[in-house]
């Protein structure tokens, strides 16, 4: 109990005193082997039916094993995803969503390798955290590192371990390496304009993921030569989707859609949801590995977990839909929902008048992105390969089976309208079950969390009136006609985060009311949102005094970061902010999201 005393999101003494309980009348108590591929997406694995990838081991795994069919990362991008993994949450529930983030973590909710730990596995992570929260990991593991390994347990000692493979992460795509995958034969997505460039980063991810496929056999003919695979059950999956421009970080098929495959010795087929060899077309969210790996080793699972068992005694049903997001990706913001039932794939973009397509550093590093983009500057791309970098409507609708690639939007199409009908409706009912702090912005959210965490400020309705807020964004973005009433009212609001979106949900659109008041706001996020309002129209030296004023080192990151996005859709940076701006492009502070900005702003 004393280990149990030191984590503090274990506060309830009956749950502590169950996971004791459960650890003492277990029989021989699985291990479990996690084996984890960095930015793939499932259709570049040969066992979900793609004749040009070369991933052996991962394809014995799932014949020997459970491939899952229909499994998504929750979020299209790594830090965010790993948040989830790691609480058993959405990271849209905790504030944690954000590219980087340092917000802390609630006191009753931890990192899940804790319960397995005091329940007496040996538990290790090798070697990638990246949980996005300042929130301490070091309960979770006994080793967390490079040296990590099952080995160094007690003897007999169950273990939950972890393996992290980057062979196949986007930073591999940023140098051309000699290629064995043919670019002539490789597949070119509709939105991506069909060159040689294009095709070599194309095979080049190919012969990237057949690198992870390798490093994953090593691990795996190491637990063999331990005399530990018919005592192990593994799972295999990739973090989220694949590196190729438009698909890691978009909430597309290619950017969440991920592979995942789960292996059950004999002895342990009782805990396994199918047989051997099978596929399984039930959904699966990553905020269900959590309280799957505490059901397979027979513990319970805390009151506060947004996922479900989908294998061992706790097993629960798989739901109809399962539901993904985008926040900040790096140092650009972006607020997008999304729902699928497997077939159906729903987009909320709650700011369209932003293109899919602004610029990342991180993202520009990769051949084909720069291509991509002189393409669409030089007028050579077709409607389908042009729309990333234009802006969107607020709703977006696909049918993955008939469009894989999804650049059909048919959220306009009558003959769709209950499909779109239903999934609006999931979505909005998920953001209020889980309490979505996402429509905080980031600079707002640190005001009003300080001591605290988002979760609780997004809890509060006084604080934080989200049924208003999406009322209120639906009716200015959805409507046929919004009322200007509507607006007038919202501007006049005690409430910062309801005057944000008076202005932020119709910004860039013909419906936009002039903002120009808010110019004085007392809180800068709203400021900025103000100013962006007011210079979608033009030149309008008062709001890039507004701009500039929040780049100030006294205004939150947030704010700061916000407005720099702001500058960078002008067609040249103020001079009136320049001076900023070049302060800034030396900053190195959240992972120099600000000096990244700030720099692509200087930039010739």
């Amino acid at each position: 109990m004393k280990f149990l005393a030191r984590l503090g999101f274990l506060s309830c003494g009956l749950l502590c005193a169950a996971v004791l309980a459960a650890a003492d009348s277990q029989p021989a108590r699985p291990n479990i082997l996690w084996v984890v591929s960095e930015d793939n997406t499932a259709n570049y694995v040969g066992a979900y039916g793609d004749p040009l990838a070369r991933t052996p081991r991962i394809d014995a795994l799932a014949r020997e094993g459970i491939l899952f069919t229909r499994a998504y990362a929750p979020a299209p991008v790594c830090a965010p995803t790993r948040s989830s993994i790691i609480t058993g949450c959405y990271a849209t529930s905790l504030g944690t969503q954000h590219m980087r983030g340092t917000q802390p973590l609630p006191a009753e909710v931890g990192f899940f390798p804790a319960y397995l730990r005091a329940a007496g596995y040996f538990t290790t992570n090798r070697a990638k955290t990246d949980y996005n929260t300042s929130s301490s990991p070091k309960a979770a593991w006994n080793e967390n590192g490079a040296s990590a390994h099952w080995r160094h347990r007690a003897p007999g000692q169950p273990f939950f371990a972890v393996f992290n493979f980057e062979d196949s992460h986007e930073s591999r795509q940023h140098v051309r390496v000699p290629l064995i995958t043919d670019p002539a034969k490789v597949r070119v997505p509709a939105y991506l304009p069909d060159t040689p460039t294009v095709r070599a980063d194309l095979a080049q991810y190919y012969d990237n993921v057949s690198r992870a496929d390798a490093a994953i056999g090593r691990v795996l003919d190491e637990l063999a030569a331990d005399g530990l695979a018919e005592d192990t059950i593994i799972f295999y999956y990739s973090d989220n989707g694949g590196t190729t421009p438009r698909s890691k970080r978009f909430l597309y098929e290619n950017g969440t859609h991920i592979a995942l495959v789960a292996r059950f010795p004999k002895k342990y087929t009782h805990l396994a949801p199918a047989p051997a060899g099978s596929r399984s077309a039930e959904l699966v969210n990553f905020v269900d590995l959590a309280p799957t790996v505490l059901s397979l080793a027979g513990l319970p699972a805390p009151a506060y977990f947004q996922g479900r068992a989908f294998a061992g005694p706790a097993r629960a049903p798989g739901p109809g839909v399962t539901h993904m997001f985008r926040d900040r990706m790096d140092e650009r913001y972006d607020l997008v929902r999304a729902v699928t039932d497997g077939r159906w794939r729903y987009l909320r973009n709650y700011l369209p008048h932003l293109p899919h397509g602004q610029h990342l550093d991180y993202l520009w590093k990769q051949a084909s992105m720069v291509e991509w983009e002189a393409q669409y500057r030089a007028g050579k791309l077709n409607p389908a390969q042009r729309a990333f970098f234009e802006s969107r409507a607020p709703e977006e609708l696909y049918d993955c089976t008939a469009d894989p690639d999804n650049v059909h939007n048919l959220a306009a199409d009558p003959a769709h309208a209950a499909t779109l009908v239903r999934l609006r409706a999931a979505n909005r009912a998920h953001l209020l079950r889980v309490r979505d702090t996402g429509f905080m912005p980031e600079g707002m959210m640190t005001t009003l969390a300080a001591g605290g965490s988002p979760r609780a400020v997004a809890r509060d309705d006084a604080r934080y009136p989200l049924v208003h807020l999406l009322d209120l964004i639906d009716a200015l973005q959805l409507s046929k006609a919004p009322a200007a009433d509507l607006v007038a009212v919202a501007r006049r609001d005690s409430l910062a985060v309801v005057r944000y979106w008076s202005v932020a949900a119709t910004s860039g659109s013909p419906r936009a009311v002039d903002a120009t008041a808010l110019f004085k706001d007392p809180d800068p996020s709203v400021r900025v949102a103000a100013a962006t309002a007011g210079l979608r129209g033009g030149t309008n030296p008062a709001a890039v005094a507004v701009l500039a004023g929040a780049l100030a080192s006294d205004q939150p990151f947030g704010a700061r970061l916000a407005a720099l996005n702001t500058l960078a859709f002008l067609p040249a940076l103020p001079d009136a902010a320049r001076p900023m701006v070049t302060q800034l492009a030396q900053t190195k502070d959240n992972a120099d999201y600000l000096g990244r900005a700030a720099n692509a702003l200087l930039a010739p």
